[in-house]
């Protein structure tokens, strides 16, 4: 992408209605996309982690691209890549956009940088036709959605957000680092965190376009969808503690047998969540102590992971799978110890953002599908700031955080026009 000013120079703004040429911005997606999936840990296998040697490799090279299309680049204070497009008066309130840089281990390709290029992109057609709006856009590439490395999710927006605590600097990684080491490796410094929080009194709105990672969308032949809401999550981590013995020599009705314990429930958590549309739950991690082939399992360890778009609903699943593993915990005679470890309100999109990605979808010519997102977005934490809006793009078989994760190139130009289409006509409003 090659810019007609200097990088970050405001070029004249532009009053004419022609419109901006976004022909083989699908194509020019597409190389970004597989330029930045070479930057991983794991060779042929996509893994960047905040913080990591590859997290920064991927912020220079998100900031080469931001300054070709015009834009000023910086890293803030968490890591996250931020490019900043003047509008037609300097210090013109912002209208955000952007997704995360970093992947989840042997990821797929699409996953959070699609709406990160998709933005560069469309600044970038923005700039070569010299047009400058009422209003800033700003790009982020948050450098933290997925939570891989410290267990926790969202750190870069929730420092945008504000509501970064201070807590979070202790969360270590497998190796025992903690935040405030890899942000200090990183070249960052832990206590000007709270510089990178920003006013809802500047920010206009917060818009990102992602990949769905769920069917409705290719089940509906639709290539693109407007969101209605991000479902609410929450973590568990649990400890069931048991009795470690001989194989061969405890009979079976004396036994305090810790994995048998995690078995029922594992089964009692997936016959709860499926008892409900819309609710789902997922044991995602096992570890088994002492782990040997002839031995009674002594300690086990999960996790659970229980979503649903109302936060009612799964706040009851939550308290009737608590009673149940209780009673798990007394037939059993084993130790139990559950511990929330994160959690997140159901998201709602504002119905006035809905409306203008709705309009931008239908004047592509495609009819305005509205689903929710079982996912979590780094909008789940952005709304503390700004009203959220999100753009789904259609991925093959619904398939995501994982090498199948696939998206074709004219659905991603079709994302990229709707995007479009939102920021050229743009209208600032406001969530009663």
């Amino acid at each position: 992408m090659n810019a007609i000013t200097a990088p970050g120079t405001l070029t004249p703004p532009s009053h004419d209605s022609a419109a901006i040429d976004l022909a083989g911005i699908g194509i020019e997606i597409f190389a970004q996309i597989e330029a930045l999936a070479a930057l991983s840990e794991d060779g042929p296998k996509l893994t960047r982690i905040f913080l990591s040697p590859e997290h920064r490799q991927a912020n220079d090279r998100m900031m080469g691209w931001m300054r070709a299309a015009g834009m000023t680049a910086r890293v803030d204070a968490i890591g996250n890549v931020v490019g900043r497009y003047e509008g037609d008066h300097p210090g013109a309130p912002v209208l955000l956009l952007g997704s995360h840089l970093d992947t989840v281990r042997d990821a797929g390709k699409y996953d959070g940088m699609l709406g990160v290029v998709s933005a560069i992109a469309c600044v970038a057609a923005l700039n070569r036709a010299r047009k400058r709006l009422s209003f800033a856009i700003e790009v982020i590439g948050f450098g933290d959605e997925e939570g891989v490395r410290f267990g926790t999710t969202m750190l870069g927006s929730r420092a945008v957000a504000g509501s970064f605590t201070d807590d979070l600097l202790e969360r270590t990684d497998h190796t025992g680092k903690t935040l405030a080491d890899g942000l200090i490796a990183f070249g960052l410094d832990p206590q000007t965190i709270g510089d990178a929080a920003r006013s809802r009194n500047d920010i206009l709105a917060y818009l990102e376009l992602h990949i769905e990672q769920g069917p409705v969308l290719e089940t509906k032949g639709a290539p693109v969808g407007c969101v209605t809401s991000i479902a609410g999550a929450s973590r568990f981590e649990v400890d069931i503690s048991g009795r470690a013995g001989h194989a061969g020599t405890v009979p079976m009705s004396a036994r305090n047998d810790a994995l048998a314990a995690a078995a029922e429930c594992i089964i009692a958590i997936e016959r709860r969540c499926a008892s409900e549309p819309g609710l789902v739950g997922t044991v995602g991690q096992l570890t088994v102590a002492p782990g040997a082939i002839n031995v009674i399992p002594r300690h086990v360890r999960f996790t659970i992971d229980i979503r649903a778009p109302d936060d009612a609903q799964r706040l009851r699943a939550i308290r009737d799978l608590e009673s149940e593993i209780s009673f798990i915990r007394a037939t059993r005679k084993v130790g139990i110890d559950i511990r929330l470890i994160h959690e997140l309100k159901a998201t709602p999109c504002a119905p006035w953002l809905m409306k203008q990605i709705g309009d931008a979808i239908t004047a592509e010519g495609l009819p305005r599908i509205d689903l929710p997102s079982g996912a979590g977005h780094d909008g789940m934490a952005m709304i503390d700031v700004a009203d959220i809006g999100m753009i789904f793009v259609r991925c093959a078989g619904g398939v995501s955080h994982s090498p199948a994760e696939s998206i074709t190139i004219d659905d991603a130009e079709v994302g990229a026009r709707v995007l479009m289409n939102v920021i050229r006509n743009f209208t600032p409003g406001k969530t009663p």
